[in-house]
């Protein structure tokens, strides 16, 4: 065993000892697995939701998109604070809801907002939907990550098994405590990596941070500018604004969101965390300085810029901790997807069937969910998983389309009833399904159409079209409800 591959496995060990020590001390209810029974302050907070960014895929995506496409990769710093700033408003109203109404789950604040089982089911479905690609890519980037840093000694499909195996195990037995307490050694490894990786590649090879761009402008001018086309300006503003809205109607931040002791924690962390968010620009640091140092990475393998400059900068335990950095960014979403996931099909369809199910056999439903899940993933992990590229393009132009159903149930008086906001969500993303499927846009249906109008992103027209739908269907079912009703007045009197 080399040096790096062990203290990828101390690592390991350690994160699943930690997420198994969780439990210590709780009685495991549904409340206290899903939500840590309302009990997380600032700070446990600060660490789940920064974990939901820095993932394998912000590890090894982030670099590899700087690499492969320039300037359009800083859409994600740019998306992710502009949801904190929004949360500061919103996350509040939604956990105070919660709170008074016993809700621990996505499905559940939408079937209960709407007094619907239905609409419950549909955003359980698409939770799902958007959910799976996700904890597909945690697992596929901790194999890379393991496989590279290990340099060989462990396959990749090898490192996505033990990686699920931990990420299940803990799960299973301590809930959201595990990914709590593992999300602790998670940032700390995170932080310093990034910072040292972020500062040192660019003076060790440039001697700064601006002599770097300055190789990468006179070398690739096009990488530091958005596109004339495609990765435009309008595809930048549009995905950013999407991403934004899209943000805490993922299932893992808005169980998150439910987790926290107060509203004041989650405005205290919507302060917080665009600084902690701008720690991202390190990552694409790397992968600007690859540019220049690795060149040829075609493809996919752009992924891995961050990891192959590193293996051509520093010693081998160096490496291990890189790799068990990136082995945490992995485990930590992971586990809350999978956790949110579970409970929301358990208290969205379980529930339902067995309306009188008790705690225990509600734990134990969302226990073989969570083995379910872990399963899925893991067979598409392994086989390739192509349908899932598709599905992960479009999560977030998925799950955003729940943000119409979302916003107008804040109003005290809400202006969109069941019907328009389950035929709003249903035609939002049958066009998003329709559009990455069949890979078309609007030029496919209008070929002078102007390229600033054609980049704009495929989820944020079919939100736009889902609103539209909302308020109609909303306006013709409440006259029909209302002459319905003057009918009945009349056959009564």
């Amino acid at each position: 065993m080399n040096i790096s591959l062990l203290i990828i496995f101390l690592f390991a060990v350690l994160a699943l000892y930690i997420g198994i020590r969780a439990r210590k001390g709780k009685t495991m209810d549904m409340a206290q697995f899903a939500v840590g029974n309302r009990g997380f302050g600032p700070f446990f907070i600060f660490l789940l939701v920064a974990g939901e960014v820095y993932t394998t895929f912000t590890f090894l995506g982030g670099s590899g998109w700087a690499y492969s496409k320039g300037a359009a990769a800083f859409y994600v710093p740019a998306y992710i604070v502009l949801a904190y700033v929004l949360s500061y408003w919103f996350v509040p109203k939604i956990w105070r809801y919660a709170k008074e109404n016993n809700i621990i789950s996505q499905p559940d604040y939408f079937a209960s907002k709407y007094n619907s089982l239905t609409l419950g089911i549909i955003v359980a479905i698409i939770g799902s939907l958007a959910l799976v690609p996700y904890i597909v890519i945690q697992l596929k980037g901790l194999g890379i990550i393991v496989a590279e840093a290990s340099y060989g000694a462990i396959p990749p499909v090898a490192a996505s098994i033990i990686g699920a195996l931990i990420i299940t195990t803990y799960v299973i037995v301590s809930g959201i405590h595990g990914s709590a307490w593992t999300a602790v050694i998670k940032d700390i490894m995170i932080l310093g990596v990034v910072i040292f990786l972020g500062l040192y590649i660019p003076y060790h090879y440039f001697g700064g941070i601006q002599p770097m761009f300055e190789a990468v402008q006179s070398a690739k001018p096009e990488m530091l500018t958005l596109a004339d086309q495609g990765l435009s300006t309008s595809w930048f503003v549009s995905t950013v604004l999407l991403n934004a809205v899209g943000f805490y109607l993922l299932p893992q931040s808005f169980s998150v969101v439910l987790s926290a002791n107060a509203e004041k924690s989650l405005r205290k962390n919507a302060i917080m965390l665009p600084i902690y968010t701008l720690l991202l620009l390190f990552i694409f640091f790397i992968g600007f300085a690859a540019i220049i140092k690795i060149p040829g990475l075609q493809g996919a393998d752009g992924d891995l810029s961050l990891l192959r400059l590193a293996m051509q900068t520093f010693d081998p335990w160096v490496i291990g901790v890189i790799g068990a950095a990136g082995l945490l960014t992995a485990l930590v979403p992971a586990s809350v997807m999978l956790m949110s996931a579970s409970v929301g099909l358990t208290k969205s369809f379980y529930n339902v069937l067995v309306p009188k199910a008790s705690v225990k056999q509600q734990l134990i439903v969302s226990k073989l969910f969570i083995i379910l899940i872990a399963f899925i993933a893991l067979i598409f992990t392994i086989t390739g998983g192509e349908a899932l590229a598709i599905l992960n393009i479009m999560s977030y132009s998925l799950i955003t389309q729940l943000a119409p159903a979302l916003f107008f149930s804040f109003a005290k008086n809400n202006l969109i009833n069941k019907y328009g906001a389950i035929t709003g969500i249903i035609t939002g993303v049958s066009i998003v399904l329709y559009a990455t499927i069949a890979n078309v846009k609007l030029a496919t249906f209008i070929p002078s159409i102007p390229h600033v109008i054609n980049d704009i992103s495929t989820g944020a027209i079919a939100l736009i079209i889902n609103l539209v739908v909302t308020l109609a269907v909303t306006l013709v079912t409440n006259v029909v409800f209302v002459k319905e009703e003057q009918l009945s007045e009349i056959k009564t009197n």
